[in-house]
């Protein structure tokens, strides 16, 4: 088990910005992929952005590149996700995901809404 619990949503203005943060506990490695998925009201949840191939790639959804940011510090078992020019459409349920030899681990999710 890798317990996440995901931290920083809440309500902001349209253009504004968020920083969200997951603390992993337990054991993680450098190989572990690590990202962030967003689920909007009644729909499925969607890859926003990953570190990924040992922390070499970033990938992040073409609805938020060049606005959103992910990083991690490895020391502290910290994932971020820096949101910036936040859109309406931005709005969703947040979750920090470990993806670890085929398995998936994820967090509670943390709520943003973004008012336009």
């Amino acid at each position: 088990q890798v317990p996440l619990v995901e931290s920083g949503g809440g309500l902001v203005q349209a253009g504004g910005s968020l920083r969200l943060s997951c603390q992993a506990s337990g054991i993680i490695f450098t190989s572990d992929d690590m990202g962030w998925y967003r689920q909007a009201s009644g729909n499925q949840r969607d890859l926003v952005a990953v570190i990924t191939s040992g922390g070499t790639t970033l990938r992040y959804a073409d609805s938020v590149k060049g606005r959103f940011t992910i990083s991690r510090d490895m020391a502290k078992k910290m994932v971020y996700l820096q949101m910036n020019s936040l859109k309406p459409e931005d709005t969703g349920v947040y979750y920090c995901n470990i993806k670890r030899d085929y398995r998936d681990y994820w967090g509670r999710g943390t709520q943003v809404t973004v008012s336009s």
